[in-house]
């Protein structure tokens, strides 16, 4: 599967760019002429028959956030319910604990050194705005694997895979957008010499800065609205929630009414957020048809009022608090409902699996680090992890390996840009079926399983990298040579 990078035609004559412009006015609510004609060209018994794909992608909420797993201090009846009918996945990982690289992998299925996402280029984490770099836009994402068989997508939410025009999501599959293109704290008034956090309707910032107070209300909006326009076709929604980064926001609704401060209301109005999205597939009748995905970017900070108990570690770090992450799936009919699944599975996992569900393939003229989870999700007493291993990478540092129930910790030093004086770290073993929090270290009694781990991961630094090592099969990524602030115009 190559990607076309050139301005395709719909089978009805529309451009994609003309069909930007009457998707951005069905969302602001203005019906144009041939508006219900695009958003529905896809009414054919086989479109029908592909399932709607929703995924919802929070911003630092932590493992122990959701009352479904086992926060005393927030109130989450919807996305409880949503588990009681659907299935909870208790190993469950992002692949890194930060925001850039994270979603790098949910879009294209690959590790984030793959795609070569796993830092700005800049020494920093993440991309900061007006970078040059960027998603390379010959990955193929999500999107596109889904809109080469009939589906309208829409991003609704931040991106943070790059703010140039190249990178921004209506050049990465999606028909519509309407967001923030990185973190909420990145704007002028965080940092002075960055320009007023714009908000965006596909390419134009309509507002800057952006009112964080009812960004979340604004987004379970458009969402609703696109999925209503497009409840005769297929569709996928990807909602990557600004909330609950710091500095958290929420409406007046809301706000000061949880038993968490501003992180409680911030998490409480996510909750409603899902319910309402919920309650829409009910009311338009394709609950049945609609797969819908909750999770979050990475574990909760350190401070702020998030929790990721009853694991170790936090935001940033490849402990289990960084990394493994609340995920809740509910299809009802397709995935059984009140069920819980603990075998490993990921964020590169749903772009595959998507994929076969909507009767494609991932791309095979690439590597893709996901797997087919569908056994998992359907809940066969006989399934298990399609993953031989998985990576804790840290930035461009390879710090940990998990296969099967054991973590193995290498013996690595945090680097100098981490710290004035570079730190040894021993390396450590944990059975996290037995130690789910990382506190016993039972590497003298295993030594087979050591070594067994350790020759897992010199293959993934040979495939991947690991600090000034390149990979053998990593992947460039997207670069710009002049780039300019996003304004208001």
């Amino acid at each position: 599967m190559k990607k076309n990078l050139t301005t395709p035609e719909f089978s009805n004559g529309v451009n994609r760019r003309d069909f930007l412009a009457i998707a951005g006015a069905a969302m602001a609510g203005t019906i144009l002429p041939g508006c219900t004609e695009v958003l529905s060209s896809a009414k054919n018994e086989s479109s029908l028959k592909k399932p709607n794909f929703i995924i919802i992608f929070c911003d630092d909420l932590g493992y122990g956030d959701l009352g479904c797993f086992g926060s005393k201090k927030h109130r989450t009846p919807n996305i409880d319910r949503m588990a009681a009918e659907g299935m909870r996945f208790t190993s469950f990982y992002v692949t890194s604990g930060v925001c850039t690289p994270s979603r790098s992998s949910l879009m294209t299925g690959c590790y984030p050194r793959r795609v070569n996402m796993h830092e700005s280029g800049a020494h920093e984490w993440v991309l900061f705005p007006v970078a040059e770099k960027g998603l390379n836009p010959n990955e193929i994402t999500i999107a596109e694997v889904l809109k080469e068989q009939g589906y309208a997508t829409a991003c609704v939410g931040k991106w943070h895979l790059g703010d140039q025009p190249e990178f921004l999501p209506t050049r990465q599959g999606f028909d519509y957008y309407y967001g923030i293109p990185y973190s909420n704290d990145m704007g002028a008034e965080q940092r002075p010499k960055n320009p007023p956090l714009p908000l965006l309707r596909n390419e134009k910032v309509i507002e800057a800065p952006a009112d964080q107070n009812t960004l979340t209300k604004r987004y379970t909006e458009q969402v609703i609205k696109f999925v209503t326009a497009n409840k005769d076709r297929p569709f996928f929604v990807y909602l990557p929630h600004t909330m609950v980064h710091n500095p958290v926001h929420s409406s007046e609704r809301f706000r000061g009414k949880s038993a968490n401060g501003g992180y409680g209301d911030a998490a409480e109005e996510i909750d409603w957020s899902t319910g309402e999205i919920l309650a829409t597939l009910k009311k338009l009748g394709i609950d049945g048809r609609t797969l819908v995905v909750f999770t979050s970017d990475n574990g909760a900070a350190k401070r702020w009022g998030g929790s990721n108990l009853p694991l170790s570690g936090f935001k940033g770090s490849t402990m289990e608090g960084g990394m493994r992450e609340p995920c809740v799936m509910r299809w009802p009919g397709r995935i059984p409902a009140g069920k819980t699944c603990d075998e490993l599975t990921c964020t590169m996992d749903l772009m595959p699996t998507f994929a076969r569900l909507a009767g494609t393939k991932p791309p095979s003229d690439r590597i893709i680090d996901g797997k087919d989870i569908r056994p998992l999700m359907a809940g066969k007493q006989s399934a298990k992890s399609p993953h031989e291993a998985f990576y804790y990478y840290r930035v461009d540092q390879l710090q940990a390996v998990r296969s099967g129930k054991w973590k193995l910790h290498l013996p690595y030093k945090i680097k100098k840009r981490d710290q004035a004086k570079a730190t040894s770290m021993p390396l450590k073993l944990y059975d996290l079926e037995a130690d789910i929090g990382e506190t016993n270290n039972v590497a003298d009694q295993h030594p087979d399983v050591v070594q067994r781990l350790l020759a897992l991961a010199e293959k993934a630094r040979d495939d991947l990298g690991d600090l000034d090592r390149k990979g053998r099969n990593q992947r460039p990524a997207g670069w710009v040579v002049t780039p300019k602030p996003l304004r208001k115009k």
